[in-house]
């Protein structure tokens, strides 16, 4: 039986009108992108591609080679289509609009280029992720303000994980699909339709290195955990961390789980870790779109509505049923508070 690629997917969509020719075009044109990252990714040491960049990012974090490497990948590739009015990297200060020399679509990218990057010079999996916004109507210079929608605002998210497989993970509104791309075409051809999240699980993934710097409900919560059978929660739970959220999430994805980086006081001007607009939201989008859940520890993600391009939150996305514990405990502890 033959598979179904990518480019039917879309098309189908397309056909079913639960998308439109433009967005098939973007979602293909960021698959071809992330196709090239995949190489660049497997030369390792061979392509000169591990290491710092000897730069650093609006975060303040360094570069790594592969950074700036997969943000150009990005950047030329979505800039000539006619799909896209903008685009906004975790890697650049500001959103950078389509040039004037080419035609203006409708539609805005977010993307973290290459997540996970502290694990590159290892050998561990890393990612891409992105998300997909409308362009609020009659804006011609989109702005870094009309990329500040909510994440239920999105039309489209997805990851590309680069593992002994290259996947690429996408929603477009109507389930979570997998795709894995087949070196010897280039094709990314569907290996799972409609990806469930189990609502129950035993197992979570979070920092544990960070314990002593988190908030009280956090403490209780991980604690009441590892106590396992004997505990008030009665089940011995696994914990598995690989400090790449696109990897992680993928387990998650692929078996169930919760992922969890909470706020913590080791940096106290900072609202969380993780990036609502390039990570938390399409993640949110494809885990809820698999009918997992994903909070800050208090709201709905895809609820929150940003206030700055790079703004950080709290994440907790995963099973439901486990979601809805963890977040228990801090809406709980702000009840009593």
């Amino acid at each position: 039986m033959s598979r179904t690629s990518l480019t039917r997917f879309l098309i189908e969509e397309e056909h079913s009108k639960r998308i439109n020719a433009d967005l098939r075009q973007l979602v293909a044109v960021v698959a071809r992108a992330c196709t090239s990252i995949a190489i660049a990714v497997s030369k390792g040491a061979l392509g000169g591609v591990l290491g710092d960049a000897g730069t650093g990012n609006v975060q303040g974090e360094a570069q790594k080679k592969l950074d700036v490497i997969s943000n150009e990948i990005l950047l030329e590739a979505n800039a000539w289509g006619g799909h896209l009015a903008a685009c906004a990297s975790e890697e650049m200060d500001h959103s950078q609009p389509v040039p004037s020399e080419y035609p203006q679509g409708d539609f805005l990218l977010l993307f973290d280029p290459l997540d996970g990057s502290s694990n590159i010079d290892v050998n561990v999996s890393v990612g891409t992720i992105f998300s997909v916004l409308r362009a609020p109507a009659g804006v011609q210079q989109p702005g870094d303000e009309h990329f500040l929608q909510a994440g239920s605002q999105q039309v489209a998210a997805g990851y590309c994980i680069y593992g002994p497989s290259t996947m690429l993970v996408l929603t477009v509104g109507h389930g979570t699909h997998a795709f894995t791309l087949d070196r010897e075409t280039g094709a990314f051809m569907l290996t799972q339709r409609d990806m469930k999240v189990p609502a129950d699980t035993k197992e979570f993934a979070i920092n544990m290195s960070n314990q002593r710097h988190w908030e009280a409900p956090m403490q209780g919560y991980v604690a009441d955990l590892l106590a396992g059978k004997e505990g008030c929660r009665g089940k011995d739970f696994n914990m598995r961390w690989i400090a790449s959220m696109v990897a992680d999430v993928h387990r998650i994805l692929t078996r169930g789980g919760i992922f969890i980086y909470p706020w913590d006081k080791k940096d106290p001007t900072k609202a969380g870790k993780l990036r609502l607009m390039y990570e938390a939201n399409p993640m949110s989008m494809l885990v809820e779109q698999a009918g997992g859940a994903a909070t800050n520890g208090r709201e709905r993600i895809l609820d929150i509505a940003p206030t700055q391009l790079h703004q950080r939150v709290p994440v907790f996305l995963g099973s439901k049923n486990e979601v809805a514990e963890a977040t228990r405990y801090h809406t709980q502890y702000d009840a009593e508070a």
